[in-house]
């Protein structure tokens, strides 16, 4: 059995607390209150209480460390050097919807004397599935208590891709059926779960063999970026000049994969 350091059961019992409403919600969604931030970008009560929550036990337990949320934004701590980057509900479309594929994630990123910042722990939770996917910088990855890896497919003709695809009000239409177009024709097949975080948690887990993804936010893909990187992947922006840690482009794989699909992507 996996044992957890004590940064990341601080981590995990944030999210475990943090989601007993959430599921409670979850069964109830018909009764929801709903609020649109943006054309077909929904934000529910949930969602606003989950990132309250998350901040409330995150600071008791590490006070002075940043916050970066998706719904309040960057709040400076004390302690420079150390922020929690978090969205509370990633997928939230699919919550308000009913659909089980949502995930509560948690990332720390550290910054070095010399401005260089890492992602140091992870955790990104499905809670209606019961699925903690969690990895510490240097000490793997896992699934709940099992260790937990990268697919070892060679060629991209047998890959299952995912990605995302901008909705109404979003930029990026036209690149992304491109995109698809171009991948669609290489690979075994290409799944939309509308959820990055999970989607960076299933190339982890081998379930997907790599996703692809233009136009995130930082706390889209933090915690990911660690998932697969200790799962034995590779995590890059599109670009060869990018950082995937902005979310602006971001490609995770099977190291075998990488190159191919990155040549594809950026032949676009």
């Amino acid at each position: 059995m996996a044992l957890a350091s004590a940064l990341l059961q601080v981590m995990m019992d944030a999210v475990r607390k943090t989601a007993r409403p959430m599921s409670r919600d979850f069964g109830e969604v018909a009764q929801l209150q709903v609020s649109r931030k943006g054309p077909g970008d929904f934000v529910s009560a949930a969602d606003k209480k989950a990132e309250q929550s998350l901040r409330e036990l995150l600071t008791k337990a590490r006070p002075g460390y940043g916050f970066l949320g998706e719904e309040g934004g960057m709040v400076e701590g004390t302690d420079k050097s150390h922020t929690w980057i978090v969205d509370p509900i990633d997928g939230t479309t699919n919550f308000i919807h009913g659909l089980p594929l949502f995930a509560i994630t948690v990332a720390l990123e550290r910054r070095h004397p010399d401005g260089r910042t890492e992602i140091v722990a992870a955790v990104t939770y499905n809670p209606i599935l019961n699925e903690m996917f969690w990895a510490e910088k240097g000490k793997g990855c896992y699934l709940n208590d099992t260790r937990i890896r990268v697919s070892g497919r060679r060629d991209l003709a047998d890959g299952l891709i995912a990605t995302g695809l901008p909705f109404i009000g979003k930029t990026g239409h036209a690149q992304a059926i491109k995109d698809l177009h171009a991948v669609g024709q290489r690979v075994a097949g290409i799944r939309r779960l509308g959820a990055a975080s999970l989607d960076l948690a299933y190339v982890a887990a081998g379930r997907f063999d790599a996703y692809y993804e233009r136009n995130l936010q930082p706390w889209d893909v933090a915690a990911g970026l660690l998932l697969v990187s200790e799962a034995g992947g590779t995590v890059t922006a599109i670009e060869d000049d990018g950082d995937p840690a902005t979310g602006r482009t971001i490609l995770a794989s099977a190291p075998d994969l990488h190159g191919a699909l990155r040549k594809v992507l950026q032949s676009t």
